[in-house]
């Protein structure tokens, strides 16, 4: 039996407080309680009160009777709306951050980066809620056509299902969010189950806009009660952002729903003799150990040319070993922890299996509970875990090569293909990089990680299908509808 109940905030300590599932913009104490732990200290951050099987029909159920209303809302009143939400996160930002740092231990500094990134996605959201165009298509190609023409719309899908990971708990719900409220679509957000307190406190703010209450909801739910979520038909689409394990699995189940995966990746990044290598260092250092790496398009593989090979592993070496690494809510900051002493335990294998098969140790290679030295290893190999599969931690291999297009064509021949970075002005290799480089995305003179909001993203082969970005999202998000025109008289 469910109660209705307010959340409860402790601003002035470490700990969130208790939430309940937001449905039908009530907050909902079910008695099933998933306790929030700092990963940086174990301390305990939150309390959470997860859906079961009653509120998850609830919010479906809800998701359905809303779409009536919000398919037939205006765009002025969609942009109106998004443009709100994303003013009340900067109104927000710093309890925002803390909430991030201190649920995913994401360094302070990371966290309030994050939180300016969801207010422009909104942002970006409400101006593309009022460009969702449609096209007139002349049909007169054959004999006895005159005249016809077509007029092609887009119209929203219906209720969608989100779900999403820890590493950015705020702006990759936003990414859900934003594009279904654009499109006139209600969402179903189930959040991970380290990170749920952001997209509660996301509701919030939702609650404080005339977005109807039963078009959006924040179910945090254990993985068999989220099923329906996945299954029922009255959900028209999955947009579903983890691993490649849980993203196909959850495709195979998902029916007739459209399904948009953006999974994992394992970064690949060249740097050519022509680089600018100290501003190459400064973005491929950034990219590699932002958030302990715990990112898709995070820097893992590192390709350097023989001629500059030297030159530029000494000055990244040097630069990593000067990060901090340390208390996310410390303002000096740069490395915090990894989500949970699972993850941490498995990058020491990765680790130590390199090591053990022929890898060099240039540094780190240090853990202090969740807290993992940045790493980089020389002299790895294509089978090694560390290069092959998605390491989703601090540490970087670093490849020497004489001929670019083995580098390019060993960049390219991972199973994964999200986005890779190549530093170089020559328009040869670059053009030769974008046609064989089996990715979403090739980024030219910065690193793999580089993403800004509006830009299409997502991937191809085990990095999953379909795009974000705010345009290409709602575009994924409706469909076309057309009408034809036959004049007659």
């Amino acid at each position: 039996m469910t109660t209705q109940f307010e959340p409860q905030r402790v601003p002035a300590g470490p700990q969130l407080g208790e939430y309940g599932a937001l449905v039908e913009g009530r907050w909902l104490k079910t008695g099933d309680t998933l306790e929030g732990y700092s990963p940086y200290d174990h301390s305990l951050v939150s309390v959470v009160h997860r859906a079961g099987p009653q509120e998850i029909e609830q919010a479906i159920a809800a998701a359905e009777r809303a779409f009536e209303a919000t398919r037939q809302m205006p765009s002025w009143q969609r942009a109106e709306i998004l443009e709100q939400i994303s003013a009340k996160i900067i109104e927000r930002r710093e309890e925002l951050a803390r909430t991030v740092a201190l649920e995913a231990g994401k360094p302070i500094r990371t966290a309030r980066t994050e939180i300016e990134r969801a207010a422009f996605t909104f942002k970006v959201a409400a101006e593309e809620a009022k460009r969702i165009y449609g096209e007139i298509v002349p049909l007169d190609w054959l004999p006895g056509t005159e005249n016809r023409l077509a007029h092609v719309r887009r119209v929203p899908l219906g209720p969608v299902a989100g779900i999403s990971p820890f590493n950015f708990p705020l702006n990759l719900v936003a990414h859900k969010v934003a594009p279904a409220f654009a499109a006139g679509c209600p969402i179903i957000i189930r959040p991970a189950s380290q990170t749920p307190v952001t997209a509660l406190k996301l509701g919030e703010i939702i609650l404080e806009t005339a977005w109807p209450s039963g078009g959006f909801a924040v179910v945090p739910s254990s993985t068999p009660n989220a099923a329906p979520l996945i299954k029922d038909e009255r959900l028209k689409k999955l947009t579903f952002t983890g691993s490649p394990q849980v993203g196909w699995a959850l495709k195979a189940q998902a029916g007739r729903k459209k399904v948009t995966l953006e999974l994992g990746g394992n970064a690949g990044n060249i740097v050519h003799a022509d680089a600018d290598i100290g501003y190459a260092v400064e973005r491929l250092l950034l990219g590699a150990f932002s958030y302990a790496g715990q990112s898709c398009i995070s820097v893992q593989r590192l390709y350097l040319h023989t001629e500059v090979y030297d030159q530029f592993t000494a000055a990244f070496v040097s630069k990593v070993k000067a990060l901090k690494v340390g208390d996310p809510l410390d303002e000096e900051t740069d490395v915090g922890p990894m989500v949970s002493k699972g993850e941490a335990d498995r990058i020491g294998h990765w680790i130590k299996e390199a090591i053990d098969g022929g890898a060099v140790l240039l540094t780190g290679g240090e853990r202090n509970g969740n807290l993992w030295q940045p790493t980089v290893l020389a002299n790895i190999t294509e089978e090694m875990r560390v290069s092959c599969q998605e390491a989703f931690a601090p540490i970087v291999g670093l490849y020497r090569y004489t001929n670019v297009m083995k580098a390019i064509e060993a960049v390219g021949a991972s199973d994964f293909g999200l986005q890779a970075g190549l530093f170089t002005n020559d328009l040869r290799i670059i053009n030769a990089a974008f046609d064989k480089i089996e990715v979403g995305g090739l980024m030219i003179n910065d690193a793999s990680a580089f993403r800004i909001d509006h830009m299409p993203y997502g991937g191809v082969k085990d990095s999953g299908f379909g795009r974000e970005g705010l345009r290409y999202a709602i575009e994924e998000m409706t469909e076309m509808k057309l009408l034809t025109f036959n004049p007659r008289g």
